[in-house]
């Protein structure tokens, strides 16, 4: 009788029943407390379900691979102008379509391309998370990444989730903790990878040195970073397409960490970046706004601090970024 009403949906499954049903069909009770066709389908079809989802991801082609760097690349675009807060939804199911492919894919020359597709938009994905302030998500997005990147056998998209992975903890007050992961990135790297990274690893370096109060070390790793960074204007790596790093980058970069060290020398360098800035790195002109609002507050100079903070205030805004917001204010707070 129970049954008949259970598979009627006349009666709920109580908790006592289910333990025992899900014992003895091998399903989860998500799959137990379903309809009775998905229940059914677990149980009796769930191989057939099973293989066509493995030979669907069997015959992902380079065309489909290249679809998905595809729409993580426009993603890109949108929340460098737009800002993160636009995305979720869309972010949400670019990973998930993602994820699934990977999961169901059996051999390694079809499991590496999605992976390393995956990779390259899971800390897009947390990156955006960061910015949005959703710290919990942005950490399982970087899990997501490293475990994506081994999966791919990519040390350098490993290294780059790594590192982005260390601002989180920086960001959450452990410095010193992400300043190790950073230098663990590294070693991870060991000989490989493109000079554009090291530069980035080595700035990001320098940037938790100068949080975590090392001054000596920040300046090395800044010494560092400037040595390795390419010449000319092309920030894109073609190896690593998540860097966007050329000179005039880092030259913000090394701004913004030499205002953190209280530096002089940190006001020439943000002004010099802003003036070559690109237009559409809406976030990244917060940024620098920010930075030039903290670099002039360390020379008491509190009426051009005043004047960049409302222009930070105003780009960060547009983007909807709530970690640029959180930055701002506690930088007007020393107002």
């Amino acid at each position: 009788m129970y049954v008949s009403e259970w598979e009627n949906g006349k009666r709920k499954i109580s908790d006592h029943y289910a333990a025992i049903l899900r014992q003895l069909l091998g399903v989860t009770d998500a799959e137990l407390r379903g309809t009775p066709a998905v229940a059914a389908m677990a149980v009796t079809d769930g191989y057939d379900d099973l293989l066509n989802r493995i030979d669907s991801a069997s015959s992902v082609s380079e065309s489909m691979v290249k679809a998905f760097n595809d729409q993580t690349e426009l993603l890109r675009t949108m929340d460098r102008q737009l800002g993160a807060a636009h995305l979720i939804d869309q972010m949400t199911g670019h990973l998930s379509a993602l994820e699934d492919a990977l999961n169901f894919a059996v051999l390694p020359n079809a499991r590496r391309p999605v992976a390393l597709a995956l990779a390259g938009a899971s800390t897009l994905a947390a990156w955006q998370a960061i910015d949005a302030g959703a710290v919990e998500r942005a950490w399982r997005h970087y899990e997501l990444a490293k475990r994506a990147a081994r999966d791919a056998e990519a040390p350098m998209y490993l290294a780059h989730a790594m590192g982005e992975q260390a601002y989180v903890l920086c960001e959450a007050g452990r410095p010193a903790l992400g300043l190790e992961l950073i230098r663990d990135a590294q070693r991870v790297l060991g000989r490989d990878g493109s000079p554009r990274l090291w530069a980035w690893l080595y700035a990001a370096e320098a940037e938790l040195c100068a949080h975590a109060g090392l001054a000596d070390e920040s300046r090395q790793a800044l010494d560092a970073a400037m040595d390795k960074i390419p010449p000319g204007p092309e920030d894109r790596d073609p190896d690593m397409l998540s860097i966007f790093l050329n000179g005039a980058h880092l030259t913000r970069w090394r701004g913004n960490v030499l205002s953190l060290l209280g530096d002089d020398d940190a006001v020439t360098d943000l002004y010099s970046a802003l003036e070559l800035a690109d237009p559409t790195f809406v976030r990244a002109r917060a940024g620098m706004h920010a930075d030039l609002a903290h670099a002039h507050l360390t020379r008491a100079e509190y009426d051009d601090a005043h004047a960049h903070l409302r222009q930070a205030r105003l780009l960060a805004s547009r983007t909807g970024s709530v970690r640029q917001r959180r930055r701002i204010d506690l930088l007007n707070a020393r107002l």
